[in-house]
């Protein structure tokens, strides 16, 4: 399966409870991870993740798919066409 680059959005609104989670899983994924910003919004009370992966759609899918059963977490992605 070719592999594409993508962009996956992760909003943790219950970081408490949520951010062990998410970090472990990011962990296993790290090697399609080519980068990773976090920063945390106050003002909103919520986290916000942004990743840049190389991966097949399988795998990115895998991921998000993961993310998306923590509870206070939203996952979002998008991929290249080629």
């Amino acid at each position: 399966m070719e592999k594409r680059v993508g962009f996956i959005g992760i909003i943790i609104s219950d970081r408490k409870n949520a951010a062990e989670k998410v970090n472990s899983i990011l962990s296993e994924f790290g090697a399609i991870i080519v980068a990773r910003t976090g920063i945390p919004y106050h003002t909103r009370n919520v986290c916000v993740i942004t990743l840049v992966v190389d991966a097949t759609t399988d795998e990115i899918g895998s991921l998000t798919g993961r993310l998306g059963t923590i509870k206070g977490v939203t996952v979002k992605s998008g991929v290249s066409r080629k």
